[in-house]
């Protein structure tokens, strides 16, 4: 964490427990009907999406050497109270809107999918934000993600299940948006970079992420489920391979390198997120896996290059 980081240390535990004091008050007045509906989410499908958060993205974000508890400790953390944040959002928007209300695993995993966005959002502010102000970006962010899904579905008339696969996109540019308003760390600042050992933890997030990522584009859809998981893991399969060829090929050594492993490993299956349910051919799946592990490669690869002082 940055050198501030012991000023507010102290404020940590009252924020959250005044957060956790509003979140019970609140889901007493909000989720005080004893609801019974039945969810078409079973519990092995949401099983898969709790496991790809907690263990997926809190080792896939060790990669920064200095930083190993901070994305597996605080990711716990955050994902705890975003669930809560994230319910409560949902449910005081039905309320408003009148809207019928879900499963309570459907309302559960739909919230545990957003967190997707606030993880994304913490990876470009690792090391720069201090507990306080990544606890206080997760409550604002499932707020405004949840309100910019509602848009969706009333203005746009999106689905439910598609207005939440756009949490990749929402979560870059919420979180590239936060970062900018941080300084950057001096060029030669010893908390940068990785090691073996930071990479070999990564590596394991990512492992996690590819093998539950059917399960997340597949969660939401009950009629045409098992076909997003089919056509989701060969567009994963087809990326891996991508991934691991263009890493080698885009290196003077020949070696792989992590850094390339990680962001286009699992590209193929964001990349179907939108249409798995709906692509008839797990060709097509694998062409649009194909495509983007070659634009995430070859995007780290050229922006290296010009980036480079």
């Amino acid at each position: 964490m940055p050198s501030n980081y012991r000023n507010f240390r102290h404020s940590v535990p009252w924020l959250l427990l005044s957060l956790e004091a509003v979140f019970i008050i609140a889901f007493y007045f909000l989720y005080s009907d004893d609801n019974k509906s039945t969810s078409s989410i079973s519990y092995p499908g949401f099983q898969d999406i709790n496991h790809m958060m907690i263990f997926g993205f809190g080792f896939f974000l060790t990669f920064l050497k200095r930083y190993g508890f901070s994305s597996t400790g605080f990711n716990l953390l955050i994902i705890a109270v975003g669930v809560q944040c994230s319910m409560l959002t949902e449910g005081l928007l039905d309320f408003l809107l009148q809207r019928a209300e879900e499963g309570a695993l459907e309302r559960i995993s739909e919230a545990i999918m957003s967190m997707t966005a606030v993880v994304i959002s913490i990876g470009a502010v690792l090391g720069k934000a201090n507990p306080v102000q990544l606890i206080l970006m997760t409550v604002v962010e499932a707020i405004v993600f949840h309100t910019s899904r509602c848009i969706n579905n009333t203005f746009l008339m999106v689905p439910s299940n598609i207005t939440m696969m756009h949490v990749h996109l929402f979560g870059a540019y919420f979180g590239l948006a936060v970062a900018s308003r941080f300084s950057e760390p001096p060029p030669r600042c010893d908390k940068k970079g990785s090691t073996p050992k930071s990479d070999l933890l990564s590596m394991l997030g990512t492992v996690f992420l590819w093998v539950f990522w059917p399960s997340f584009n597949s969660v939401l859809f009950t009629e045409d489920g098992n076909k997003a998981i089919y056509n989701t893991y060969f567009a994963l399969s087809a990326s891996a391979v991508t991934a691991f060829v263009l890493s080698i090929l885009t290196t003077k050594d020949g070696k792989l390198r992590m850094t390339h492993i990680h962001s286009a490993v699992i590209a193929g299956g964001v990349a179907v997120g939108y249409a798995a349910h709906s692509i008839t051919y797990p060709w097509i799946a694998m062409i649009l896996g194909l495509l983007a592990s070659v634009i995430a490669v070859l995007g780290s690869y050229c922006l290296q290059v010009i980036l480079k002082p």
